[in-house]
Protein backbone atom coordinates (compact mmCIF):
# COMPACT_ATOMS: atom_id res chain seq x y z
CA UNK A 1 0.00 0.00 0.00
CA UNK A 2 1.67 3.66 -0.83
CA UNK A 3 1.53 5.78 2.30
CA UNK A 4 1.40 8.83 0.67
CA UNK A 5 -2.09 7.75 -0.75
CA UNK A 6 -3.04 6.11 2.59
CA UNK A 7 -2.35 9.80 4.16
CA UNK A 8 -4.33 11.58 1.35
CA UNK A 9 -7.57 9.76 2.43
CA UNK A 10 -7.18 9.90 5.84
CA UNK A 11 -6.64 13.38 5.19
CA UNK A 12 -9.72 13.51 3.53
CA UNK A 13 -11.76 11.71 6.07
CA UNK A 14 -10.91 14.17 8.94
CA UNK A 15 -10.93 16.93 7.06
CA UNK A 16 -7.95 18.00 7.18
CA UNK A 17 -6.83 20.79 5.08
CA UNK A 18 -2.91 20.34 4.77
CA UNK A 19 -2.29 16.53 4.98
CA UNK A 20 1.35 17.84 4.64
CA UNK A 21 1.76 17.56 8.23
CA UNK A 22 1.18 14.19 8.78
CA UNK A 23 3.45 11.23 8.18
CA UNK A 24 4.02 8.28 9.25
CA UNK A 25 4.52 8.77 12.70
CA UNK A 26 2.12 11.27 13.51
CA UNK A 27 0.17 10.14 16.54
CA UNK A 28 -3.89 10.78 14.43
CA UNK A 29 -5.64 10.88 18.26
CA UNK A 30 -3.62 14.19 18.78
CA UNK A 31 -4.69 16.11 16.20
CA UNK A 32 -6.56 19.18 16.24
CA UNK A 33 -9.07 18.13 13.98
CA UNK A 34 -9.62 14.34 15.84
CA UNK A 35 -12.82 13.59 17.30
CA UNK A 36 -15.59 11.25 17.29
CA UNK A 37 -16.56 12.41 13.53
CA UNK A 38 -13.32 12.16 12.34
CA UNK A 39 -13.04 8.24 14.33
CA UNK A 40 -16.41 7.32 12.34
CA UNK A 41 -15.14 8.98 8.89
CA UNK A 42 -11.90 6.80 9.18
CA UNK A 43 -13.11 3.88 10.22
CA UNK A 44 -15.94 4.39 6.97
CA UNK A 45 -12.76 5.11 5.02
CA UNK A 46 -11.09 1.94 5.86
CA UNK A 47 -14.24 0.18 4.70
CA UNK A 48 -14.86 2.05 1.76
CA UNK A 49 -11.21 2.57 -0.09
CA UNK A 50 -9.86 -0.95 1.38
CA UNK A 51 -12.82 -3.06 2.46
CA UNK A 52 -11.66 -3.84 5.71
CA UNK A 53 -13.35 -3.32 9.00
CA UNK A 54 -12.05 -3.07 12.09
CA UNK A 55 -13.03 -3.60 15.65
CA UNK A 56 -12.98 -0.62 18.26
CA UNK A 57 -10.74 -2.45 20.37
CA UNK A 58 -8.51 -3.15 17.55
CA UNK A 59 -8.47 0.15 16.89
CA UNK A 60 -7.65 1.86 20.08
CA UNK A 61 -4.45 -0.39 19.67
CA UNK A 62 -3.26 1.34 16.84
CA UNK A 63 -1.90 4.70 17.50
CA UNK A 64 0.20 6.49 14.22
CA UNK A 65 -0.69 6.61 11.10
CA UNK A 66 2.01 3.74 9.99
CA UNK A 67 -0.01 1.93 12.72
CA UNK A 68 -3.02 2.20 10.27
CA UNK A 69 -1.21 1.42 7.16
CA UNK A 70 0.10 -1.76 8.72
CA UNK A 71 -3.05 -2.81 9.29
CA UNK A 72 -4.69 -2.56 6.45
CA UNK A 73 -1.76 -4.33 4.75
CA UNK A 74 -2.02 -7.30 6.72
CA UNK A 75 -5.47 -7.81 6.05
Amino acid sequence: MDLNSFIEKFAEAIELEDSSVLSRDTVFRTLPEWDSLSYLSVIAMMDEEYDIQIENADFKQLLTIEDLVNYISNR
